[in-house]
């Protein structure tokens, strides 16, 4: 690291200039990301209900989950009449729609003709559809039909009205974060110049990851919720990287008395390492989320490890080359309270001492503090979003909603069965009979396929649901499938309950792989695992509060589902050890420096917190106020987002960081720094001093 620093400092020119090559020329096509970002994939690869929904669309004209349902109603029969020809024309002019099927009398137009259900088989693929119903519901609306309300409905246009409203809110979110976000990092950096720094490694690495992301969907289907994971992380990240090392490299340059070479050269050896650790950590832990086979998740992942390997790369080659060029100037516009001497915080040194002598009082109050956050974990449940993450007032909502009120509450989730037509009397006879299930609608018959049509008698959100589709699955006839966009639904719901386990311990078993290698120091590598685990366990124990119980539903403005999205714990979790594990490796390898200096575990803690905290302290507090403003605007999912990452970083930076870690390493005291013989033999050797 410290040879990647003295080549930044000695080419910085050239190394500034091709970086701004590379943010030129992916920033060229970062406009266009959202156009070419995808809005579906919410499904279980290679699910029976996948399968089905490939078999449907094949052989009925696209008449699978993604097919468009359009609802027209009013109070007027003859004017809901009317407006069906428009309605029907608008369908069938484009190209994306297979073939227009009128309401039929008995399944898709009530009796007394005020609510009329069109539907446009699919002609192309699921993310193809979503942008069907983002262009078809705005001309529906300019459609000539009076008196009458035109909705787009089904899995397309609840989608679309989602990715619409989460778009807005991180617009919103971002207009709200950026003023205090400038405002925290001025108080941390004490000059605006160097508080821009920051800034510039979270645009560089934000609008290359855009261009690669647009160049990426060209070729696949990447979930629009990946730019939107990405401008978080690449806003949290860089702020991180750029404080620990402007810091670092203001130590060399002002107390050190280094030239901006060697302070480059001495940052990049210390500081670097621990940035280059950290960074891996976070992508290490991210990469566990492929492991879910779901589209959505896995581009997601993707999206975010994109704009992390390049605020990474930023941080390890742009930053240095910037700092040796500004040197002292780097301090320019000053604030008054701007430290250029030592950053090491005597409040905190004083803190860590109290810590030290009185370590059974520190781990008493932050392990009760933790387990009364942590406890309501044990009754969290999960589903899949319900329509109530699309805003009210949304048409997906209203066509829902009036199709509930006109055809039965389980209409809007209607199952759908294909199956050897020999075998049709058979199933359409069990689906009749099943409990679950309200009535079943005339079969279609299509080359060997019949394809029925069942709906459900609760709710697509109802427990009794997800019962009703595995009871009808174990008794239908072989070669049978099950689809329908609940099914996916409930398919991409197990599968999230069966991998979940296995994501987490990839996640634990690397980052302790990881923080092994780094620390050399097998006790401390296990502490910093675990008690990330229970921050995480704490911040999931709020969402409990908050999201399943409706505690603060008001303030925060939201209709509580009565659980947590399905897809949080696994995915959450990959992000908050992730993010966790950044303050673990800072930490901890200050105070691996300091214990390769002297030998002294005192000395080791308290110094690590000292010179440390207050990188981590404005490092935590950035991100608490980004993550927050997510919480108060926009869809649920976002809330959630919000919400749980908001709390595990000040769970971490407040409880994990100031009062456990002190407290576990003055219990451990010299023996948490020991490592068998064998096992240094078989580490590389890694220090953090220089």
């Amino acid at each position: 690291m410290g040879r990647v620093g003295r080549f930044a400092a000695a080419h910085a020119r050239g190394v500034i200039l091709a970086w701004v090559v590379v943010a030129l020329g992916l920033g060229a096509l970062a406009p266009g990301v959202e156009k070419a970002l995808s809005g579906a994939g919410w499904e279980a690869s290679g699910s029976e209900s996948v399968e089905a929904r490939d078999r449907i669309d094949a052989a009925f004209d696209g008449q699978g989950s993604y097919a468009l349902q359009v609802v027209v109603s009013g109070q007027d029969a003859s004017a809901v009449r009317a407006a069906l020809p428009a309605v029907q024309d608008t369908l069938r002019r484009d190209d994306r729609v297979s073939h227009v099927i009128p309401p039929r009398a008995g399944s898709s137009l009530t009796p007394d003709g005020r609510t009329a259900i069109v539907l446009a088989g699919a002609a192309a693929a699921p993310d193809d559809m979503v942008r069907a119903a983002d262009d078809l519901k705005k001309q529906l609306a300019d459609a000539p039909t009076r008196n009458v309300a035109v909705d787009v409905a089904g899995a397309p246009g609840m989608w679309s009205d989602f990715n619409e409203a989460n778009r807005s809110a991180m617009l919103k979110s971002e207009l709200i974060s950026w003023p205090v976000t400038l405002t925290i990092l001025l108080l941390a950096f004490g000059s605006l110049v160097a508080a821009g720094l920051p800034l510039m490694l979270t645009m560089v690495g934000l609008v290359s990851a855009a261009g690669v992301l647009f160049l990426g969907a060209q070729l696949f289907d990447i979930s629009i919720w990946a730019m939107n994971f990405a401008l978080m992380f690449a806003l949290a990240l860089g702020i991180d990287y750029a404080l620990f090392i402007v810091a670092r490299f203001r130590q060399a340059l002002h107390v050190e008395g280094l030239g901006p070479t060697e302070a480059v050269i001495s940052t990049m050896e210390t500081a670097g390492k621990a940035v280059l650790f950290s960074g891996v950590t976070v992508l290490i832990a991210l990469s566990a989320v492929l492991l879910v086979p779901s589209p959505a998740f896995r581009s997601m992942a993707v999206g975010i490890m994109v704009a992390v390997a390049f605020v990474l790369a930023a941080s390890l080659s742009l930053l240095p080359a910037v700092l040796a060029r500004r040197g002292s100037r780097v301090d320019r516009f000053a604030t008054p309270w701007l430290v250029k001497g030592d950053q090491r915080s005597a409040r905190l040194g004083r803190w860590a001492q109290l810590g030290w002598r009185r370590p059974g009082r520190f781990l008493l109050a932050g392990l009760l503090a933790l387990t009364a956050l942590a406890w309501p974990v044990g009754q969290l449940d999960t589903g899949m979003p319900s329509i109530a993450v699309v805003p009210a007032e949304d048409g997906s909502r209203q066509g829902y909603e009036q199709v509930q009120r006109s055809f039965g509450e389980g209409a809007p989730g209607t199952l759908q069965v294909v199956t050897a037509r020999a075998d049709a009397g058979r199933a359409t006879a069990l689906l009749e009979r099943d409990p679950g299930i309200a009535r079943v609608l005339p079969s279609q018959e299509a080359a060997g396929d019949s394809l029925l049509q069942a709906v459900p008698v609760s709710g697509p959100s109802d427990d009794g649901v997800r019962t009703t589709i595995d009871r009808v699955r174990d008794a239908l006839p072989a070669g049978a499938l099950l689809g329908g966009a609940v099914a996916e639904n409930h398919d991409l719901e197990q599968v999230l309950g069966e991998r979940t386990p296995f994501v987490i311990g990839t996640v634990l078993v690397l980052g302790f792989v990881l923080l092994l290698v780094a620390l050399q120091a097998p006790l401390l590598a296990l502490v910093g695992v675990a008690l990330n685990v229970l921050a995480t366990l704490a911040a999931f124990g709020v969402a409990k509060w908050i999201f399943q119980d409706g505690v603060g539903a008001d303030l925060l403005g939201f209709e509580p589902q009565g659980y947590l999205d399905a897809w949080a714990p696994v995915f959450f979790f990959a992000m908050l050890f992730a993010l966790g594990m950044d303050y673990t490796v800072f930490l901890l390898a200050s105070a691996k420096e300091h214990w390769d200096r002297t030998g002294d575990a005192r000395i080791a803690t308290v110094e690590g917190i000292a010179r440390s905290g207050r990188v981590i302290t404005a490092a935590a507090g950035v991100m608490v106020a980004v993550f927050f403003t997510f919480a108060l605007s926009g869809p649920l999912p976002p809330k959630e987002m919000g919400v749980i990452l908001g709390v595990a970083v000040l769970v971490d930076a407040a409880l994990v960081r100031l009062v456990l870690m002190p407290a576990v390493m003055r219990l451990l005291g010299p023996a948490g720094w020991w490592a068998p013989r064998w096992l240094r033999r078989v580490l590389p050797d890694i220090r953090f001093g220089h």
